[in-house]
């Protein structure tokens, strides 16, 4: 991998990972899923004007959007309203690549190796031992819907594989406009006018950041860097990386937030990471495995 391409990627990374702070930022704010309307209001107006509509129906447009505006990031921030800290909403959210693992079984009739069976028993392990926590950074009905949009994340990784997008950049903006609406409505059948009210009366540059910030640089810049790497370099390569943004999401919450990491939070974040770790190390044997062979 080239050095920019690298630098890139680990910027990206630690964008998405102190992304956490800045949601978590945005609720102290804001209702938490008209927090996560107005992100992704932004993400699509005014970009939708000057993009054409990528190659795709509709309904896989509507079924990702809302999969991923309503499914990941509105159950997510609304998990981070409910008492779950930034580092720990991330570190949970990773946990869809063994989910996701465990959906290519079942829908795409993919095999599961040993190595991917081991790394699948220990992420579970620490997804499990984070229900164990007792110092104030997690809550059981938090976690329940940050374990929901993990699931969330995992189905949009199955929507993606099992549809042809030629232009990732105008499909990621094109399904953002399906998610607002549902996550408005989410919040008025829950909540009625107050957090509408909430916002016209609170609105300032904190909360104003938060929305733009994961409008534009975490959702339009980040997605299309990302996509572009993803499509120049193999899985093996870029799968990795990804286990920088609870790393570094941890970290925002620790310097923001002033969360503490005892050791069974530890424990918890070295189990997942290593499961996922040691499932990934399986397609890169198998590639070395390739190479050998062939020379």
């Amino acid at each position: 991998m080239k050095k920019l391409h690298l630098f890139i990627a680990i910027a990206v990374a630690c964008m998405w990972g102190f992304n956490f702070s800045i949601i978590k930022l945005g609720v102290s704010e804001m209702d938490p899923l008209i927090l996560t309307g107005l992100r992704f209001t932004f993400a699509t107006f005014p970009a939708i004007f000057f993009i054409k509509r990528p190659q795709v129906s509709l309904a896989v447009l509507a079924l990702y959007g809302l999969t991923f505006g309503v499914g990941v990031w509105g159950m997510l921030t609304l998990s981070i309203h409910l008492g779950v800290s930034a580092g720990m909403s991330s570190l949970i959210l990773q946990s869809s690549a063994f989910i996701s693992v465990l959906l290519g079984v079942f829908f795409l009739k993919e095999k599961l190796p040993l190595l991917r069976k081991v790394g699948l028993l220990v992420s579970i392990l620490g997804l499990a031992l984070i229900f164990t926590l007792e110092d104030g950074s997690v809550t059981i009905v938090g976690i329940l819907f940050a374990c929901f949009a993990a699931v969330s994340f995992s189905v949009t990784s199955l929507i993606i594989k099992k549809v042809v997008i030629r232009d990732m950049f105008a499909f990621v903006v094109w399904s953002c406009v399906f998610a607002p609406i549902p996550l408005f409505t989410l919040s008025f059948i829950i909540n009625g006018t107050t957090g509408f009210t909430m916002l016209l009366s609170n609105i300032n540059a904190l909360s104003a950041f938060s929305v733009l910030f994961q409008a534009y640089p975490v959702t339009i810049l980040g997605y299309w860097l990302w996509n572009k790497l993803v499509a120049q370099y193999p899985m093996s390569t870029m799968a990795p990386l990804t286990l920088l943004v609870p790393l570094f999401a941890l970290l925002g919450s620790v310097i923001f937030y002033n969360e503490a990491i005892g050791l069974t939070k530890l424990t918890a974040c070295l189990l997942i990471l290593s499961g996922i770790a040691i499932g990934l190390s399986e397609g890169l044997i198998e590639k070395i495995k390739l190479k050998r062979q062939f020379g």
